[in-house]
């Protein structure tokens, strides 16, 4: 493997600029029934085949493993990579101590780092996966995260029977799970740097609300991306949220706009492209740690891929809670990983 790691930069305080190659060589795409249903249907690589998305599993937990395992595999196929090549996996989801991953990556023997960035966790993987290609680590890292609409609700907010009834800034979590082969191998998409998320929390406590609680993150991570390499707004095709959704949507352009900067023409969110908010009553959007993950995967690379897009600022993004700190009053702090993203 070539050694180029005198040519990556660090750049302000928190991003990093890579002159050595590290490229996306590929990705797989899982996602639930209703997801295959909304704006982004035929696009993604494997769908549910039961309308209660078990996978074959008999719990919503085992299922969300078995979005996992089933993302790995896809990516490993299209890629034509095996499990053996990969030297480090990287990987996180939004259950207790990280359950969907450990479970449903056990197989795959492959070395693991388990993360935990809430619903950025696909921003996370990715920058840690693409340090490593780029220091020299290994040839090929693989990123992969989910969600689950059963597992999520259950761990975070309501058993699905009580049936409470959701408020219009509530969001959806997507069912789903985007798995991605970062390495040194040629394709058309490249990562050419990374802006490290920092926690900032405005001490908002709704858990109803996401998208309010994490739209200050993406902000600031928006903001010292642009900074720390030197861009405008308009030097990105998109620059692409994670799971703002509707109102975190419009809080996002506040914030900027309060610090001198407009990305309303170029701005783009997961959360309110997965699903059609009227016809799916989905009220603020889309979220979960999937919904970023397989729309990259899904619709994002291969607009990368074709050159209709040349360089892209996805930014995933995540509310660091749980049930813990959400039932003894504390705040829901937020986070977002900026992610360059170019054709070559």
């Amino acid at each position: 493997m070539e050694n180029n790691t005198s040519k990556n930069q660090a750049l302000g305080k928190s991003s990093v600029s890579y002159g050595s190659p590290v490229l996306i060589m590929g990705s797989g795409s899982v996602v639930g029934q209703m997801e295959n249903e909304g704006p982004l249907s035929g696009s993604f690589d494997k769908v549910s085949e039961d309308k209660n998305d078990m996978f074959g599993a008999d719990s919503w937990e085992k299922a969300e493993s078995a979005l996992q395992k089933e993302a790995v595999a896809l990516t490993l196929s299209k890629t034509g990579a095996e499990a053996g090549d990969i030297r480090y996996l990287y990987a996180g989801d939004l259950l207790g101590q990280n359950i969907a991953s450990s479970f449903g990556l056990v197989d795959y023997n492959i070395p693991l780092f388990g993360l935990y960035g809430a619903c950025s966790t696909c921003g996370e993987s990715l920058c840690l996966g693409s340090m490593s290609v780029a220091a020299g680590y290994g040839d090929y890292m693989l990123a992969v995260t989910s969600s689950h609409f059963g597992s999520a609700e259950k761990e975070f907010r309501f058993p699905l029977g009580y049936a409470n009834q959701r408020p219009l800034s509530a969001q959806w979590t997507v069912t789903g799970s985007g798995a991605f082969l970062v390495g040194t191998r040629r394709s058309h998409v490249r990562i050419t740097g990374v802006t490290v998320g920092k926690i900032v929390d405005y001490g908002l406590k709704d858990s109803q609300n996401m998208g309010a609680c994490m739209a200050p993150a993406a902000c600031d991570t928006i903001i010292r991306n642009l900074e720390d390499f030197g861009r405008t707004a308009d030097d990105y095709n998109r620059i692409v949220t994670g799971d703002l959704g509707y109102v975190g949507q419009s809080i996002l352009f506040d914030l900027m706009r309060g610090k001198g900067y407009d990305i309303k023409k170029n701005h783009m969110d997961c959360g309110m492209t997965i699903f059609d908010q009227v016809s799916q009553d989905t009220h603020a959007g889309g979220s979960g740690c999937g919904c970023a993950a397989t729309t990259l995967s899904a619709y994002i690379l291969p607009k990368l891929n074709r050159g209709e897009w040349k360089r892209v600022l996805f930014v995933p993004t995540g509310a660091l809670m749980s049930t813990v700190s959400y039932n003894e009053g504390s705040s829901v702090p937020g986070i977002a990983h900026g992610i360059v993203l170019e054709h070559c």
